[in-house]
């Protein structure tokens, strides 16, 4: 109930819808096309190298994956090591910055398993009118 409160609070704290919510930031960052992705496999998965990265996230393109984990290590998000070995190594790890957005994940993750049918049903539903 406390979330909700702050919910309301906030929507009606400003006329701008921008600013009205505090959640927008997060949104951008957190939220766009493929860093859930790679966030939940550095978490899942812990340390990685690219290639890794890339086997488990099949449908990104290499470029797309090198400009969001530069995104995120810009965030703070993630962190990037380089090993000076032949050949060198690189490799990717979740900080504890971005390790504490586990539980939003959880509970998105929670209703999505609750709640996507439903959505589809509406979907079909809604589809379906004449």
């Amino acid at each position: 109930m406390v979330g909700e409160t702050a919910w309301a609070a906030s929507a009606s704290a400003s006329s701008d819808p921008e600013l009205a919510c505090p959640i927008g930031p997060v949104v951008d960052i957190v939220f766009s096309r493929w860093t859930t992705p790679i966030l939940w496999s550095l978490n899942t998965h812990g340390k990685q190298r690219f290639v890794e990265l890339e086997r488990r996230i099949t449908a990104i393109t290499p470029k797309v994956l090198t400009q969001r984990l530069r995104q995120l290590e810009r965030d703070g998000l993630v962190v990037r090591t380089y090993h000076p070995e032949v050949p060198p190594r690189v490799e990717y790890e979740i900080t504890d910055l971005g390790r504490s957005l586990a539980p939003i994940f959880a509970h998105l993750a929670e209703w999505a398993s609750g709640n996507l049918g439903k959505v589809e049903l509406a979907r079909h539903d809604y589809d379906s009118r004449p």
